[in-house]
């Protein structure tokens, strides 16, 4: 990586804190989104309010300084500062250089234009240039084959496949466990 290389910004979304007093106005709206909510949460979808949201973001900080295993960011429009998303490094295992990765997009209109791709090479580029992780790990639930190419994709590997482990819209579903490693990710840059 080039050290003048920007961690936190791609062509049209930046890495960004968490603004408490109009990031959890928006996510409260995109809590009320079922479909959301199963796609970034295997709990069972609950729409929060405002003031739960800004609870829950105390918490990740409070979290994020005391543990020092998670990484929290907003995803924002570099255009207009516009709050689209959230991703997040988590379950850092220090002692081997693991850790989970996750992303959402909020709004449907601003899913399938690049976005999550953007995201995630910014993501995989700071788990493995800046923190010096070796190995990092995405839950996909198998009903959302967007995310699961969207990881595939950037390099990640099928490591488990948990066969109907999740049950939603009267269904069982496979958990996928996917899995990159340092060197697959830097053969692909």
């Amino acid at each position: 990586m080039k050290i003048s290389e920007s961690l936190f910004l791609a062509q049209d979304i930046c890495l960004a804190p968490i603004d408490h007093e109009q990031d959890a106005e928006i996510e409260s709206r995109w809590t009320h989104d079922a479909g959301y909510m199963r796609l970034i949460s295997l709990s069972p979808a609950l729409p929060q309010s405002v003031s739960q949201i800004k609870k829950r973001y105390e918490k990740t900080e409070k979290e994020q300084e005391e543990k020092r295993n998670l990484f929290y960011f907003t995803i924002r429009m570099r255009a207009d500062d516009r709050l689209i998303g959230f991703a997040r490094l988590y379950w850092i295992d220090w002692s081997n250089g693991g850790g989970f990765i996750e992303l959402g997009i909020g709004d449907p209109g601003d899913r399938r234009h690049g976005y999550g791709a953007q995201t995630l090479r910014l993501l995989l580029r700071y788990a493995f240039d800046e923190l010096n992780l070796y190995r990092l790990s995405a839950l996909i639930p198998e009903y959302n084959p967007a995310a699961a190419h969207l990881f595939l994709r950037a390099g990640f590997a099928e490591e488990v496949r948990r066969r109907q482990a999740l049950e939603r819209g009267g269904r069982r579903w496979d958990m996928l466990h996917l899995g990159l490693l340092h060197e697959e990710w830097a053969t692909l840059q």
